[in-house]
């Protein structure tokens, strides 16, 4: 199982540019990364439990999976239309006071709304998982730690470059700016993966 294909392809949909990271990095710049690291957590902590529970049911769960994939990607891109909202609104110093960084169990449980968390998990599940395992639950247990183990160095890039960029976005205009970018960002990306999931319903 533990095949360098499946490995590269755990660190390349951990890294790439997706919502995780978005918000991560924007996190990063306002909160600081020790304030982010819950929601570093919860992200690697439950993707890899989103493809444990994948892979442990996958004949039942595929099913499932097709007839609820759209709903799911429409909550999650309108999810992260409000985050993309959220994040623009965080460099104006009023909203500021207010804010605080998403927390373990927001992030977790995004996952089961992330359209880029779900082809991960599903296509994982399809293409890596032992064709004859007599032990599912063990076979899925070992790629969903492993997932876990790449993720989060993975996705710490992004928080910690936020960080690094918090002394140059110091003034609350250029941290309104860099946030307002972020946000377009997110809400491109929403956008975009909602399209995508509408045409593989066949509805365009």
């Amino acid at each position: 199982m533990l095949e360098l294909p499946l490995l590269t392809y755990f660190a390349v949909m951990s890294i790439t540019p997706g919502p995780n990271n978005l918000m991560l990095a924007a996190s990063g710049v306002n909160f600081g990364f020790r304030r982010t690291v819950p929601h570093l957590l919860g992200i690697s902590i439950g993707n890899g439990f989103q493809l444990f529970v994948i892979a442990s049911l996958l004949a039942m769960v595929l099913g499932w999976v097709e007839s609820a994939r759209l709903p799911l990607a429409l909550a999650g891109c309108l999810y992260l239309l409000w985050l993309s909202w959220k994040i623009a609104r965080a460099g104006h110093p009023e909203a500021r006071a207010k804010a605080r960084p998403l927390g373990f169990f927001g992030a977790a449980l995004f996952q089961w709304l992330n359209p880029k968390a779900w082809v991960m998990v599903v296509n994982t599940a399809i293409l890596f998982m032992p064709a004859g395992a007599t032990d599912r639950v063990i076979a899925a247990l070992v790629l969903a730690v492993t997932c876990m183990a790449i993720n989060f160095p993975c996705v710490s890039v992004w928080a910690w470059t936020g960080d690094r960029l918090r002394q140059w976005l110091a003034e609350d205009r250029a941290r309104r700016q860099f946030n307002t970018v972020m946000a377009v960002l997110m809400a491109g990306t929403a956008l975009w993966l909602l399209g995508d999931e509408i045409r593989h319903a066949g509805l365009l």
